[in-house]
């Protein structure tokens, strides 16, 4: 499989700074203030309760037992049980709250990518693979949910217990909170640094696993199989998936090992420390320094353990959130994709639309880093190209100076050798890419100017490149028109003549077409997409190539059915097989992105040019069909 491709945009040089990147994460939890100011109670309450405990520990040792008063050694015992029974329960109010808000955070952010990526041009997944996408949705957001769920809870409440314990232990006595906090600077720059390496293991890892998700996608859908088995190829792909899953092997252990042995000497060093604090008491009494009582002392190792699990915790939080950041990053990339495609801020609306398109001195480029539609494949070579380049660097124009208008109800047959802009002209009419220059109208309207659902009710558009759900037949044609009824469905497969194909299926119309439609044969997934369109009843049609498809006995019969559905309506047809396009009302030829002839049928063949010659060309190849 071909190597990873990066994401169609890159954060620039100046990209935000980490405190920055932070600020924007915690804005995503802005709208469940609320919630969090629960937790944050909970978690205060919580380590107010637990540092209680110690103090009520000193209680029991210096006062309670020497002075054998039972009746307070009862009460403070009980005062111990019942604080941990209020830490348990605030624990785990904390966790359900917490964990409800990571949660849709979550949910917010795989919505927002993927409503950001509804919104891209046609041009961005023509240039980025299927599997980059879905493993930034799927694995990224994923990767990041132990720390919207868990962690940024964890933090505020190891926080808070860490400095309710230094004040406690302070409060205890403040010289040997001075021995005990004394490598804590070493420790956090520790964490730190540990972070950093995680953060740069953690990007890898993601890519690494984004190459996994695309090769998989690719290689392991029907069509890949098909492929890989007919070129005798599926052990190459097993193994170079392989090599693709060692990698991420190498990553994952580097992931988990980076900085471990730093982390074990600051919990070996934490874990130390109540012995340096008995032998620091003991010194100071063998020294004639001030005396610890014997229930302070253990009061405060009590504290200092209470101390222990915090702090490790608070440094070990502190990585997590720095390798998380390389998770963030890359879905911000995502959602600050710039959008090419737009609708303007007060789009104009068609209640009715008749279906006069004009196409008004249209130019059109393609990045040279896009690639054109299937059928104008010459189109993404000459972006590459750089013979055709200009004086400015751009690619030569796939279409240049194309005027032309197809009245509402006409039709207009757009033929042309491969390459010629056939298909990008096409696409221009719903806005699957927009003009370099000139403009596209419809009913006098430039079509950039509308508002996207008059669009999408008015064009309807039936490609050479087929796509169908895994679902049923039914489910596949209401996509078009969800409350469809029954007989709508029928009556719409009549029309491409495909409905009696259906009824004869075991399950009819709830049958499952399979992945990509693959249990239908091309002709047969063709013309289940002309019925989805016909279902819309769109006042545009652009028929891409809709009987590529087809065979001639079956092509003549959606031809049929096509011709009486496009009565009355604005048609586009662009066609390499000269016999759908006979009966249009005009006929463009179309040569290098210029309209080189335009006329009907019989118009063009007297003149005895590049339409006749398509047509000698499609004499001689129909034998062979």
């Amino acid at each position: 499989m071909h190597p990873d491709q990066p994401p169609a945009w890159t954060p620039p040089a100046d990209a935000p700074e980490q405190p920055r990147q932070v600020r924007r994460i915690l804005r995503l939890f802005r709208p469940y203030r609320g919630r969090l100011a629960i937790v944050g109670l909970l978690v205060a309450a919580s380590s107010l309760v637990s540092v209680a405990t110690p103090f009520l520990l000193k209680a029991i040792l210096d006062v309670a037992i020497p002075e054998g008063r039972t009746g307070l050694l009862t009460l403070l015992a009980a005062g111990m049980i019942v604080s941990a029974v209020l830490t348990s329960v605030f624990g785990v109010l904390q966790t359900l709250i917490s964990t409800t808000v990571g949660q849709r955070v979550m949910h917010d952010l795989r919505t927002a990518v993927y409503g950001r990526l509804q919104r891209m041009s046609l041009a961005f997944f023509t240039r980025t693979r299927t599997g980059e996408v879905q493993s930034r949705i799927a694995n990224d957001i994923g990767g990041m949910q132990a720390t919207v769920t868990s962690t940024a809870t964890s933090l505020v409440s190891n926080a808070t217990s860490v400095i309710a314990t230094i004040v406690a232990m302070i409060a205890l006595d403040w010289r040997l909170t001075v021995v005990s906090l004394v490598l804590l600077p070493v420790f956090v720059w520790i964490s730190r640094r540990v972070g950093d390496e995680r953060k740069k293991i953690t990007t890898r890892r993601q890519k690494q696993m984004a190459v996994m998700a695309a090769t998989v996608t690719e290689s392991l859908s029907v069509s890949g199989i098909l492929l890989g088995r007919t070129m005798g190829r599926s052990d190459s792909l097993t193994r170079s998936f392989a090599e693709e899953s060692e990698r991420l092997v190498d990553l994952e252990v580097r992931s988990s090992m980076a900085g471990r042995w730093r982390m074990a000497v600051i919990t070996i060093v934490m874990a130390a420390l109540p012995a340096v604090i008995y032998w620091t008491a003991g010194m100071a009494l063998q020294l004639g320094g001030p005396q610890v009582s014997i229930g302070t002392l253990v009061a405060f190792v009590s504290l200092q353990q209470g101390l222990f699990r915090p702090a490790v915790s608070l440094l070990s939080t502190g990585v997590q959130i720095q390798a998380s950041l390389a998770l963030f990053q890359r879905i911000f990339e995502y959602l600050d994709l710039p959008i090419d495609i737009t609708e303007r801020e007060d789009p104009v609306r068609l209640d009715r639309v008749k279906g006069e398109i004009r196409f008004e001195n249209v130019t059109f480029h393609y990045d040279p880093a896009d690639h054109a539609p299937a059928g104008d494949a010459s189109a993404g070579e000459a972006a590459g190209k750089a013979g055709d380049r200009g004086g400015d660097g751009r690619a030569a124009p796939v279409l240049d100076g194309i005027d032309l208008t197809v009245p509402a109800g006409g039709s207009l047959a757009v033929v042309g050798p491969t390459g010629a802009g056939k298909s990008t002209l096409g696409y221009l009419v719903p806005r699957l890419y927009d003009v370099t220059g000139g403009r596209v109208t419809l009913d006098g309207v430039d079509v950039r100017d509308l508002d996207f659902d008059t669009l999408a009710r008015a064009v309807g558009v039936v490609s050479q490149e087929t796509y169908l759900f895994h679902a049923s037949v039914a489910d596949n044609l209401r996509f078009a028109k969800p409350d469809a009824t029954d007989e709508e469905l029928r009556a719409a497969a009549r029309a491409a003549q495909i409905h009696d194909h259906i009824a004869s299926l075991p399950d009819g119309y709830d049958t499952v077409v399979g992945e990509r439609g693959h249990r239908f044969s091309g002709g047969e997934k063709q013309r289940l997409a002309i019925a989805r369109t016909i279902l819309r009843d769109p006042p545009v049609l652009i028929l891409d190539e809709a009987t590529s498809a087809l065979d001639t006995r079956t092509e003549a019969a959606v031809q049929e059915a096509i011709d009486a559905l496009s009565a009355d309506r604005t048609t586009l047809t662009i066609a390499h097989r000269l016999s759908t396009v006979r009966g249009a009302d005009q006929i463009v030829v179309l040569d290098s992105g210029r309209a080189v002839e335009r006329g009907s049928h019989e118009e063009l063949l007297e003149r005895n040019g590049r339409y006749a010659a398509l047509v000698r060309r499609d004499a001689q190849l129909e034998p062979t069909r």
